[in-house]
């Protein structure tokens, strides 16, 4: 039995719950911006929505990443499996073009109508914090995770490649959503490499120009690379309005309306609000 057959689960949980937890005690001792929103309904949406992900995607998916990446080596299916390289080489690679892919999967659920229907409940959040970085539509998780395993068979990555890779972007996912803020230089630092807080709280600014930047989930790489990077928000971040301007409401705290906002009509912005969202 391998070590991802005996110890895969725990260490996604300890690895989920021990930076959850930092990113919730820095929170409260670090905030980088008030919250507009109790905090009680957010946080119970949010979470409610990584437990009904994780049941959508245990009925519906009959093998997940790293089960993809055992069958997926088994056949010689997939990039790397083509070439002899190193372990720790095959682990890089596989991790940069994942993170790539991750990025360019990002950009299309902005980009194409219907999947921005479902994207648009993990923005409709009008504070950005911890919980945020899970708060996602079970219909986008099944098609994210879809995407994932069409990504594995075209890498061909290890199977420990995908479980390292996996765990260090739920991390990342949680770390760059948490409400905490860094000293500038620190922040500064860290972003020409991954992901932080500030950079990524760019991206859920309810001006549209700002919302349709800082795609990257882990390496700022491609942001860099591909134009799409914007360094900080035109009204500061503690005056910057996230969230959806057509959802300035209660109701995207609310598990049902973001469980069913996706089948709605779409609610536009009006003229005012428009004008404030340039």
């Amino acid at each position: 039995m391998s070590f991802l057959d005996q110890y895969e689960a725990i260490v996604r949980l300890s690895a989920f719950a021990g930076i959850f937890l930092l990113m919730a005690v820095l929170e409260i001792a670090f905030p980088r911006k008030k919250r507009v929103v109790p905090k009680g309904m957010r946080w119970f949406t949010n979470i409610s929505l990584v437990v009904v992900n994780t049941l959508a995607l245990r009925l519906v998916m009959p093998i997940l990443a790293v089960g993809m990446a055992d069958y997926a080596a088994g056949r010689g299916w997939g990039l790397l499996a083509w070439v002899e390289l190193p372990v720790w080489a095959e682990i890089i690679i596989a991790f940069v073009l994942l993170d790539m892919m991750i990025y360019a999967q990002h950009v299309a659920f902005h980009k194409v109508p219907i999947l921005w229907r479902f994207h648009k409940v993990h923005h409709a959040d009008r504070d950005l914090d911890v919980t945020s970085g899970a708060r996602f539509h079970p219909v986008e998780a099944v098609l994210s995770m879809a995407y994932k395993l069409l990504c594995v068979v075209l890498v061909g990555p290890a199977a420990f490649a995908v479980f390292l890779f996996e765990v260090i972007l739920n991390a990342s996912s949680m770390f760059h959503h948490a409400n905490i803020r860094l000293p500038q230089n620190v922040d500064r630092l860290v972003r020409w490499g991954i992901v932080t807080p500030d950079m990524h709280r760019v991206h859920h600014s309810v001006r549209v120009a700002e919302t349709n930047s800082n795609y990257s989930f882990f390496l700022t790489l491609w942001d860099r690379l591909f134009g799409t990077y914007v360094a900080q928000p035109r009204d500061g971040h503690r005056d910057m309005v996230l969230g959806l301007n057509e959802y300035q409401t209660e109701k995207p705290a609310n598990l049902g309306w973001a469980m069913v906002v996706p089948f709605l009509p779409e609610e536009r912005p009006t003229a005012k609000e428009k004008g404030d969202s340039s």
